[in-house]
């Protein structure tokens, strides 16, 4: 079977994590007898400097047109000037809405081999940590009514942060699902104190909670929630927020393993199609210099083999494969402690890809 994907490389380091794991995927299906083809889009501040815009129409009718798509990474300090609508970070969210990309998926995951890298003590982490952040995309405060007014005290600026219940309804069965997957827990985060959202978010969970009799639902404020995170990350298995909360926790939740350049993410609609990407950011102080960590984004690909193509053997594979690598004790310059010997992008791609070939 033949699968598409549209690339998204974008700015900064994302052109070379993308290129290492399109090798990836060119090896499990060598492997496997699968076909991936890949379409090359712009997006980003690469596109603001080819096409004047972030991201362009002919990138939303190929990605629509695509089975899955793959994102480097988008910014950098070159177009920081451009007003809030034009900066390149914009495209990310056009891409949630046009693709109607609802439902975040951020797995926080200690590698064992990793540990060490881990800010909190180590009683805190014994045996791993696996936290899913299930954040809601395309409503809340990013993509309510904003305006500049002038008032009597000057120049003053508002958000929106509104919610509908059916927003929160399919962001909530994402996250039961997710649960009855994994150890039926479930923690919902919101601000139901202060909040008329967050009232109605608790609601309509609640509503849905009944549906998914076997899933243990508990309720934490925001503020709370970032507290435990740090004080006791074990007790969490899946949270699912807004999508302004899900954003800072999500964040928090990565500094907690360690490493945000091992943590991938995806980006689900309706049915099967998805946007994956790591959750790292473009970092162009070291671009070009093959200094990335790929993992993020390889990992980001093992999910859409899982989400996307069901193809759940070979989502394992990749895995393994990224373990095994760190098992050998290739560490990346991010992950590095003092004295190890780093590899690059490059090297990292390619031992991920023998790993492969040797299973």
């Amino acid at each position: 079977m033949d699968y598409r994907i549209a690339l998204i490389p974008g700015d900064g380091i994302g052109p070379e994590v993308i290129a290492e794991t399109v090798k990836v995927l060119e090896k499990v299906g060598e492997k496997h007898g699968h076909s991936f083809s890949f379409t090359e889009v712009l997006a980003g501040g690469c596109a603001i400097d080819n096409k004047g815009e972030c991201l362009p129409q002919e990138t939303i009718d190929i990605c629509r047109d695509s089975d899955a798509v793959l994102l480097g990474a988008v910014g950098g300090p070159k177009w920081d000037h451009l007003p809030g609508k034009e900066r390149p970070e914009m495209a990310l969210l056009g891409l949630r809405g046009a693709l109607g990309l609802f439902a975040n998926l951020r797995p926080a995951m200690l590698f064992e081999e990793l540990a060490d890298a881990c800010p909190l003590k180590p009683e805190l982490v014994s045996g791993g940590l696996d936290i899913v952040v299930v954040r809601e995309l395309t409503g809340g405060i990013y993509f309510g009514k904003k305006e500049i007014i002038e008032t009597e005290d000057g120049v003053a600026a508002y958000d929106v942060e509104q919610y509908s219940e059916m927003e929160v309804r399919r962001i909530a069965k994402v996250a039961f699902d997710m649960a009855m997957k994994r150890n039926r827990k479930l923690t919902s985060v919101d601000k139901a104190n202060v909040l008329e959202s967050s009232r109605l978010w608790r609601r309509v969970v609640n509503e849905v909670a009944k549906d998914y009799p076997d899933v243990e639902l508990n309720h934490f404020y925001v503020d709370n929630a970032a507290m435990q995170l740090v004080r006791e990350p074990k007790q969490f298995d899946v949270i699912v927020t807004s999508n302004i909360f899900g954003d800072i926790l999500s964040d928090e939740a990565s500094q907690v393993t360690g490493s945000i350049g091992m943590l991938p993410s995806a980006s689900l609609a309706t049915g099967n199609f998805g946007m994956y990407e790591p959750v790292h950011g473009s970092a162009p102080d070291i671009a070009g210099q093959d200094k990335a960590n790929p993992m993020a984004t390889i990992l980001s690909a093992a999910m859409m083999l899982r989400y996307t193509f069901g193809l759940l053997d070979e989502a394992d594979e990749v895995e393994e494969a990224v373990r095994k690598v760190l098992a050998e004790g290739y560490r990346t310059a991010d992950i590095a402690k003092e004295g190890e010997d780093i590899i690059g992008t490059r090297q990292c791609g390619r031992l991920i890809v023998d790993a492969l070939d040797q299973m």
